[in-house]
């Protein structure tokens, strides 16, 4: 990506917007100098050397690519022009046709990173008009592999589906972290060893996920051969309706996802 390119992010003192600002900069990416962010309240004490602005349309005119991090409810008072520019938002429901006609630009992207971002292990799927160009997605790319891992997927349908199932990102894991700690509680563990079994667990499956070739079927099938005390636990769960749930949850976002766009 071309170092002296200049990049804005509206709502960057957000989690998301701001996790996104920070995997730039500690990535290389960006200069801090070229690095534009806006806030709604207070200027956040962080970024020195970045540009804090409460206008976003300053922060758009500066500025050659646009992300924009705010929540879907509060972007239809989002006026901003950006004058054919490549704007590139992370709002769930948001759609591509809805984004090029409030903002004046036929180059624009879908993008939906989730809160691990935060520490550069996000996943991020992405979908680009069909004006945005090959430098255009090149710049997409960087952004997103700085904040993790990126692919372009087919459909807006695929990003719908996808704001359930990755852009919750560590809800589902923290959902799955509490409920083991309240048992574990429950059971009489002091709760800073439960938290540390259980994070310790939910840490090691991940690394042991991402670096082994099996698929998560493959590892889930290994333990029920074993029959041991794990097989039983995981028997016990699908019983009690968890693959179910996970499906519901799941469909659930995809709905909120394409209800949230329909409302804009």
């Amino acid at each position: 990506m071309d170092g002296s390119l200049h990049i804005g992010i509206i709502g960057g003192a957000g989690w998301l917007g701001g996790a996104i600002a920070g995997s730039l900069l500690d990535a290389g990416l960006i200069a801090p100098e070229h690095l534009s962010l806006s806030h709604r309240r207070e200027q956040p004490a962080r970024f020195s050397g970045s540009f804090w602005t409460a206008n976003n349309q300053a922060l758009v005119d500066r500025s050659d690519v646009i992300v924009l991090s705010v929540r879907p409810a509060d972007w239809p008072a989002l006026t901003v022009n950006a004058h054919d520019k490549l704007i590139i938002s992370v709002m769930a429901g948001i759609r591509l046709e809805q984004l090029a006609v409030r903002h004046e630009t036929k180059r624009v992207v879908r993008a939906l990173p989730n809160a691990a971002a935060e520490v550069a292990r996000s996943y991020t799927p992405w979908i680009a008009s069909k004006h945005a160009s090959e430098a255009d997605r090149k710049i997409v790319r960087a952004i997103f592999d700085a904040c993790g891992t990126q692919d372009e997927v087919a459909s807006e349908t695929d990003i719908d589906y996808l704001t359930g199932l990755t852009g919750s990102g560590p809800a589902f894991p923290a959902l799955l972290a509490a409920a083991m700690m309240s048992d574990a509680i429950a059971r009489g563990l002091q709760k800073d060893v439960a938290q540390r079994a259980v994070n310790t667990v939910l840490i090691g499956a991940g690394r042991m996920l991402e670096r082994r070739e099996e698929s998560p079927d493959d590892i889930v099938e290994a333990f029920l051969d074993y029959r041991g005390t794990t097989a039983a636990a995981i028997e016990s769960m699908r019983t009690a309706g968890f693959d179910t749930a996970v499906a519901e949850g799941l469909s659930a976002a995809f709905k909120k996802s394409v209800s949230m766009g329909g409302a804009s």
